[in-house]
């Protein structure tokens, strides 16, 4: 099981900015990579998102990411800067942190160290996640048709497996039971509206989980990535491609539903993002995840941050800061447009 992530790559990746609507240069850098790949076969769908596959096989693992990113648009000096265990985004011009786009770059990462390590591998990369999982919403249902469960590596901090996601299950037992996420240092979670929810509502009638992939306060110019974190999450995924190889079917609703809580883990979930930066206002967090919590409404933010600086106090920004941080088939030489 090989650790090593490719370093480089991934500035490459923080190096290329990607707003929602606007992920024409992204994606143009991952044909140029996917097709230097050996075995690599590429294709898109009609609303653009990009799909890769590689190998010949009754089934494929599949790992899914998104192209687009929340923050504001790079300086022209902008560097991911690479520390020993940490990589954050600055412009020396501005004197500022900048925004590095790990969400989801991290996810697009773990998604081409797949396809260039396993000899058959199926990868989708979304377009628009970050403004309401458009891409994944028009997706190409066929093309996951012969896939085993679809990993989504797209959830801040180092230790979470979301199998739930508002009222829905969106994995077997069978398959949780299989990936043992404990002995990997992960828990389940229930999560927030991605690209893997959008699949499942879609139809998608195998397992599927979202991955915590090593970014911190993500759509923030703060944002950071811990590199270790990064390396827990792929010696996961590897476990799961390499020792889960039966096909895990689930259908919506398999699991039973679990709307008895899901108001106050939705809570939970805001209160998690305040934890990151305790600076944002109800309107901040209106503004960015009004479409991750549609039935909540500006007055339901307003509430939800009044209590939970009631709950939990934090007035010493230094201790908060503290808390934040702890840490092959035939090759091609153009894309297969087969959708």
């Amino acid at each position: 099981m090989n650790k090593t992530l490719d370093w480089r790559l991934l500035k490459k990746l923080y190096a290329i900015h990607s707003p929602s609507g606007k992920e024409d240069k992204m994606i143009a850098f991952l044909v140029s990579y996917l097709k230097s790949l050996p075995g690599v076969r590429l294709g898109k769908d009609s609303y653009g998102n990009l799909y890769a596959w590689k190998g010949e096989s009754e089934t494929y693992p599949c790992i899914v990411a998104h192209l687009d990113q929340v923050q504001r648009n790079h300086p022209r000096d902008f560097r991911a800067i690479e520390t020993r265990d940490i990589i954050f985004g600055f412009s020396a011009k501005e004197h500022s942190f900048c925004g590095l786009g790990a969400d989801d770059k991290n996810g697009i990462l773990i998604a081409l160290e797949t396809l260039k390590k396993y000899d058959s591998m199926k990868a989708v990369f979304f377009k628009e996640e970050e403004t309401g999982c458009h891409g994944s919403f028009h997706a190409e249902m066929k093309f996951f048709e012969d896939c085993r469960y679809v990993i989504q590596c797209d959830r801040r901090g180092n230790s979470d497996l979301i199998t739930n996601i508002g009222c829905s299950d969106l994995c077997s037992e069978k398959f949780i039971q299989d990936i043992d996420p404990e002995k990997w240092g992960y828990k389940e979670e229930t999560g927030m509206m991605t690209d893997v929810e959008a699949l499942k509502e879609r139809g998608l009638n195998v397992s599927a989980v979202n991955i915590s992939v090593a970014y911190y306060q993500p759509h923030t110019d703060n944002e950071v990535t811990v590199k270790r974190d990064l390396e827990k999450c792929w010696k996961f995924v590897q476990h799961i491609i390499e020792d889960c190889t039966d096909t895990y079917p689930h259908e919506v609703g398999d699991n039973g539903y679990s709307c008895g809580y899901y108001d106050w883990e939705v809570e939970e979930e805001i209160h998690s993002i305040l934890q990151e930066d305790p600076t944002m206002t109800s309107d901040d967090l209106f503004d960015i995840y009004n479409t991750n919590y549609p039935h909540l409404k500006r007055d339901d933010f307003e509430r939800i941050v009044e209590e939970y600086h009631q709950w939990y106090g934090f007035d010493d920004e230094e201790e908060t800061l503290t808390q934040t941080f702890k840490p092959n088939g035939k090759e091609t030489d153009k894309e297969d447009f087969i959708f």
